[in-house]
């Protein structure tokens, strides 16, 4: 589980470039839903893959 995952907070999936930035919409434990630029609403496992913190831009969600 990542520690500092905040709905609000924009993030970014290393392995998956393709999907853009994403903004968390909720986090329960390790379960994070992130709303991406180009993949839409995903259901991320912290436990699993890690999700990268970006500055982010509002504008392009």
């Amino acid at each position: 589980m990542q520690d500092g995952l905040v709905p609000g907070m924009f993030v970014r999936l290393r392995g998956e470039p393709d999907w853009g930035l994403g903004q968390i919409q909720s986090v329960v434990g390790a379960r994070v839903t992130v709303n991406f630029e180009h993949a839409g609403k995903r259901l991320i496992n912290t436990d699993i893959v890690e999700l990268e913190p970006d500055s982010g831009n509002a504008a392009t969600l």
